[in-house]
């Protein structure tokens, strides 16, 4: 069992309220080997607006209970073996990430501009989903994870799946 500790003093993403530590709850987190491990995450309590929130490691992505480097490593490559998940998990993978990439893109876009950083339009249309992200945030090893923190900080996640529009090939 892991016990989760940010060193960071984050404020809630919501509005931006002090958090205050109101427990804790176990985690499964799976690795690529299939090896299952428990993580102790820390609940916490905003304090202007009362929500709770859930202090997650950067290895994780919101509501998956598979790593982000697995889930990465599926997404990247077409054929990827080594991950021990069913073919069903590895299909609903790649299909959460076609649904989310585009609304991902323009959250990440959103939050670059209101920080003050340049967004700069690409001359072409992105060949594909990892194309798009690519100019976002970078194709080295991590590139899951260096999205997913942002949106989840920033309250954009989105936790229901059908809220995202899916565009298939055909139509």
């Amino acid at each position: 069992m892991f016990f989760v500790r940010s060193a960071e003093q984050i404020a809630a993403p919501c509005c931006g309220g002090p958090l205050g530590i109101v427990g804790s709850r176990p985690r499964v987190w799976y690795k690529s080997s299939g090896e299952k491990a428990k993580l102790v995450i820390r609940r916490l309590y905003c304090e202007a607006c009362g929500k709770i929130h859930h202090e997650l490691p950067d290895l994780l992505v919101p509501y998956k209970r598979y790593d982000a480097e697995s889930i990465e490593a599926v997404l990247s490559a077409s054929n990827r073996t080594d991950v021990a998940a069913d073919e069903s998990t590895l299909l609903r993978w790649k299909c959460w990430f076609l649904a989310w990439v585009v609304y991902a893109a323009g959250c990440l876009q959103a939050i670059a501009i209101r920080r003050g950083l340049s967004v700069v339009s690409p001359s072409t249309e992105p060949q594909s989903a990892l194309h798009l992200f690519g100019r976002l945030v970078g194709d080295a090893a991590g590139w899951l994870s260096r999205a997913v923190r942002p949106l989840a900080n920033s309250n954009l996640w989105v936790t229901d799946p059908f809220c995202l529009s899916v565009r298939t090939p055909s139509g």
